[in-house]
This record gives C-alpha cells, structure tokens and sequence, in this order.
C-alpha cells in the first residue's frame, strides 16, 4: 500500500483533449473543429495564442499534492497546434508520448495509451499515491475507477463546461482548468466572483515570475489546509517542488523569511512563537 505520508504523484495529461476544450471554452461551444476547417490558417494561429493553456499552472497544481515522478503529455507533436508548446513543456520536465493517428483525427487514441501506461506504472512504481488524470473524456472512468481500486488517490482536471459529470464523480477530488491559480478567466467568461475555488483572478498586467510563483504556491498551499496561514516551512518546500531551481539566496536573500518579507505586495508573514506563518496580502485575497 502506498505511503500517504511520502506522497507521489504521476501526471497524465490528454493533451489534444485540454487543448481543444479550452479553445472552446474561449470561443465558443464547438469552434475548435468549425474554426480549424474554415478560418485562415494566420487567424486560427492567432484564434490558438488567445486561448493558449497555462501548462505551468497545471504542473504546479499537480506538485501541491507531493513530490512528482512522472509527467506525461499525449498528443501528435508533429501537429502544428501542438508543437508551440513543447518548449514549454520540456522547460517542465514533461514527458511527450508521440501519437500517430491512423486517420485525420484518432478519437480515443490518447485515451487508450494514457491508461495502458497509466496502469503499467502503478504496477511498476508502487510508491505511487496520487494520479493526476488532465482530461474530461468520459473514457477515463474506468481507469479512475481502477486506480481508487489499486489505493491511489485519484485527481481530475478538466475545462468547464467540457468534462464529464461522470469523470468528476468518478475521481476522489476533482478540479477545473480555469480555477487554478494563475489561469486568467477566458474573455468571453465572466471574472469569477471572490477569486473563485482556487483564488483564480484575471491578470491586467504581466507579472513579476516571482511574485506569480509565490502567489500561486501560497493559493495552493491555503486551499490544501484548508486556512489562510499557512507554515513557512511547508510553503517552501511547495516551492521547491513547483520549481526545482527555487533558492531564496540565489535570489538575494540571506533567508526565507527575508524572502517573503521583499515580497510584501504578495504575502505577509507572522511569528506564532517559533513558528512563522505565511498568507496572502490582503489585496490578493
């Protein structure tokens, strides 16, 4: 049985699935295939980088559960739509698991490998004790329902509107796309009221990569206890699982703490004793 205290996670990712949802998500009901066939090929390119997806925020959702083994992305690489992402992808450590479709396009082609693998790895890696599915296909029912079987605890991720009901209920904790931390509300959607499930808020200007990544750890972190402070300690180990590279002191700081006290436009920081606490500002709240 799986250690929960030492938490490992493997991600698998329906690349085209996620891809496709959220333009559709973006630009209306079923435009992906209406919009592919008939728009230009420079207005679909600039159709593509409007509803471009936040692979990062899905990584690091991801990494909020515990450390992570394996990351693997199913697609046709070869396929325009898909290539703009593979740096950002391999800059994320991401495995890309190549697809051939037999014909113009492989309904469930994706969705069969995913779960072979899936599978295989739960049977090769033991210590497995999260799978992360980044899907709405109802086709990924049964492999949810044979993980929670095989002791592992079974996440969704999927785009609203574009998952499921079946998937959801079939995973012991699920969560959409558009409300993890870092992904801005699709234009044509409504801001979510209260900065939504997950903290989501609209971006108005770029960002500091810094202050995103501590923002978006802090979010994940509060919504995982449950509370807004959160400890220091474990703050920075999400940190450091969000991104390897993390250092307080490459970054100038001689320690944490004075890391998240130059960050005071993000976070704000208290001592309970020995014990230091950390949660958003309050206008990020």
């Amino acid at each position: 049985m799986p250690d929960l205290q030492d938490p490992r996670v493997a991600v698998y990712l329906d690349f085209d699935n996620i891809v496709m949802s959220w333009y559709d998500r973006v630009h209306g009901k079923s435009s992906y295939m209406r919009d592919r066939q008939k728009k230009t090929d420079d207005e679909f390119a600039e159709a593509l980088a409007a509803a471009r997806v936040d692979v990062g925020a899905i990584i690091d959702y991801a990494a909020s559960f515990g450390t992570l083994v394996l990351t693997r992305a199913y697609a046709d690489w070869s396929s325009p739509v898909n290539a703009k992402y593979r740096d950002q992808l391999v800059g994320r450590a991401v495995d890309l698991v190549q697809l051939f479709p037999a014909a113009a396009y492989a309904k469930n082609g994706a969705d069969i490998r995913l779960a072979v693998d899936a599978v295989e790895d739960m049977f090769r890696l033991p210590d497995l004790t999260h799978v992360v599915i980044v899907a709405g296909d109802s086709d990924y029912v049964p492999l949810a329902q044979r993980c929670k079987r095989l002791g592992r605890v079974v996440v969704g991720v999927g785009v609203a509107g574009s998952t499921a009901k079946s998937l959801a209920a079939a995973c012991d904790q699920f969560d959409t796309y558009d409300s993890l931390p870092g992904v801005a509300a699709p234009p044509t959607a409504p801001a979510a009221k209260g900065g939504g499930s997950r903290g989501s808020r609209k971006k108005t200007e770029k960002a500091d990569p810094a202050d995103e990544l501590l923002e978006r750890a802090l979010r994940l972190e509060s919504e995982r206890t449950d509370d807004e402070w959160v400890h220091a300690s474990a703050l920075k180990s999400l940190l450091r699982r969000m991104d390897p590279s993390f250092s307080e002191k490459t970054l100038g700081h001689k320690s944490f703490t004075d890391y998240i006290a130059a960050h005071d436009t993000v976070a704000e920081l208290k001592e309970d004793g020995n014990v230091r606490l950390v949660r958003l500002a309050a206008d990020r709240r």
